[in-house]
């Protein structure tokens, strides 16, 4: 699993005879969307005219990936090779392309040095020996015809052989096992099968228990899977396959992030493309790629080979650390004047620098268990910027121990972007200060003790934005926001303390509820939010995306209000497969 786990990033290709109508693939007949007849009609117009695979293998080499999983055969049963199992439907002998597309993409990958994926389908929806057709119709009894059931296995089990012994797949990945028990589909026979071809094969976890590595499909998990290895596949839009009207693309800058939050969890990200029916890929798929690709070429000792980084409570955003465990490497999503890291037990500074950047420098100052870094002098990336701090030994760390923070002290600190840090640290882990101080919900006629060394800055921070700190409490738990919280006393208003100026959207995961609307504290303005991969038949919350407008930004920190439609529930369970796409 060593390649596996030093990847971090593959492309994950979805390309069948669906891309001819730009229609979900397989499912949109399962479902009776269109029938059997017509949707098989679409072999006439899957040209692939316009196929060259050396540009993809080289595209998706530029973009940063490692590896690539190309669909051999979806749900549909049309394989794009020229297999010789019976019955089977391929776009050599029945296409309009009358041609294998697999090996010569399988050649280029190869050429280009990427690790070879290969997606296979269990079911086979259009195949005479497999019993389930469509979701009204099977064609018959496992119990009944057990030796029809029987000839489905070795038709799947000869193409297995196949596509092992042509292309010599480093990874099988495996789909739609959830219509059968793995004593159906012989399970540890295929995987014994594979092995004789590859001792070293990698194979998903959707062969029935029999694979290495977990699947969480679409939603980013909020907290790192508990198996060792890991893969998000993940689209660009809302699509596997090419779709012409899904125009829901993810930004570039939120595809960056999304690697990012993989990486910091230990895993790797499959992110998918949906090439047309004349083997183009659409040009907006191909920007996203072109632009993860400058993000990962700058920074690829930041991804490649790392491993997950400490806990939150230590570093109040996304972190990795090196295979070795001596460098810590800090993903950055704002422009800021300082961080902090708390609770490292190594006693010597490390080197500090900026990843892909070497006129940019970080100095920083240790004190009170807790290292202050200066990021005055550095120069943002435009999307995620990447610190690298280096030190002699491996980096250890244990729960910071705060200090108790009293009203005074923060409202006499000197310095502003420290003072507000404490102020939403002690309410993000439930302490609230400002309980029985004279703060008023609105911030008038306060009666807070001040005195003759109060920051009148901090003063007039905590008036503006008194809505946030009046009567809150505990922030989200780890993984739902990259910083800090705190909730209303009704668990009806999330606040987000948002430190500089963000490089892109602010991202909400796992909140159950609907939103009612969200704000800039202190000032009222109402401010945009889209969700992306709420997929209406999993009940997986989406990502919540929050345009934060600059202008509207506090130089200093900037409280986003985020009303939901009743009290906070979150989702912190494991993602899985998606089973069912109706």
């Amino acid at each position: 699993m060593e390649w596996f786990e030093d990847a971090k990033l593959g492309i994950f290709i979805h390309w069948g005879i669906y891309s001819v109508d730009g229609i979900s693939e397989s499912w949109s007949f399962f479902n009776n969307y269109i029938n059997h007849d017509n949707y098989i009609k679409q072999l006439d117009g899957f040209t692939a005219k316009n196929y060259k695979p050396k540009e993809w293998a080289k595209l998706i080499k530029q973009a940063g990936a490692k590896y690539t999983v190309i669909t051999t055969k979806h749900h549909d049963g049309i394989s794009l090779w020229n297999t010789k199992a019976d019955k089977a439907i391929t776009t050599v002998k029945d296409a309009a392309a009358k041609q294998d597309v697999i090996t010569p993409f399988v050649q280029a990958i190869q050429q280009e040095g990427l690790h070879t994926g290969l997606y296979y389908s269990l079911p086979d929806w259009s195949h005479p020996y497999y019993d389930v057709f469509t979701r009204a119709r099977k064609r018959y009894e496992l119990a009944k015809e057990p030796n029809r059931w029987n000839h489905y296995v070795e038709y799947y089990q000869k193409q297995l052989s196949e596509l092992s012994q042509q292309y010599k797949p480093e990874l099988i990945w495996f789909d739609g096992d959830w219509e059968h028990s793995a004593e159906e589909w012989k399970a540890k026979e295929t995987l014994a099968l594979l092995r004789k071809h590859n001792p070293n094969i990698i194979i998903n976890s959707r062969l029935n228990h029999h694979g290495d590595y977990e699947t969480p499909e679409q939603g980013i998990p909020v907290t790192r899977p508990e198996t060792k290895f890991w893969e998000l596949c993940y689209t660009m839009n809302d699509s596997w396959g090419y779709q012409p009207f899904d125009k829901k693309y993810k930004s570039p800058n939120m595809i960056i992030r999304t690697l990012v939050d993989c990486i910091s969890m230990g895993g790797n990200l499959l992110l998918d493309i949906g090439p047309k029916a004349d083997g183009s890929i659409p040009e907006e798929q191909m920007n996203i790629l072109k632009r993860l690709g400058r993000w990962t070429n700058k920074h690829a000792s930041a991804i490649y080979g790392t491993r997950a980084g400490i806990p939150f409570e230590n570093y109040q955003g996304k972190s990795a650390l090196s295979k070795d465990g001596k460098t810590l490497y800090l993903y950055v999503y704002e422009q800021k004047s300082q961080l902090q890291l708390k609770g490292l037990l190594n006693t010597a500074l490390p080197e500090f620098s900026v990843v892909g950047d070497a006129a940019s420098k970080v100095t920083a100052t240790a004190a009170d268990a807790a290292i202050q870094l200066d990021l005055t002098k550095v120069n943002f990336d435009q999307d995620v910027t990447v610190l690298a701090l280096k030190f002699k030994d491996k980096v250890q760390w244990q729960a910071p121990q705060e200090k108790e923070a009293s009203l005074e002290n923060v409202l006499n600190n000197k310095h502003i972007g420290s003072a507000l840090n404490q102020i939403a640290s002690t309410l993000h882990v439930g302490k609230n200060i400002f309980d029985h101080s004279g703060l008023t919900l609105d911030g008038m006629e306060t009666k807070l003790p001040t005195g003759n060394l109060t920051n009148p800055a901090v003063l007039d921070w905590v008036k503006k934005n008194a809505e946030a700190l009046y009567e809150t409490g505990k922030g989200l738990p780890e993984g739902h926001y990259e910083g800090l919280s705190a909730l209303s006393k009704d668990r009806q208003t999330l606040y987000l303390f948002v430190e500089g100026t963000p490089t892109g959207p602010i991202a909400l995961k796992g909140i159950k509820n609907g939103i009612a609307r969200i704000r800039v504290v202190g000032e009222g303005s109402m401010i945009n939010h889209e969700i992306f991969n709420k997929l209406y038949w999993s009940s997986i919350p989406g990502i919540v995306y929050i345009q934060a407008p600059k202008e509207r930004l506090d130089k200093n920190m900037t409280v986003i209000a985020v009303l939901l439609d009743s009290p906070l529930a979150l989702h912190r369970e494991k993602v899985g497969a998606i089973e069912n796409n109706l």
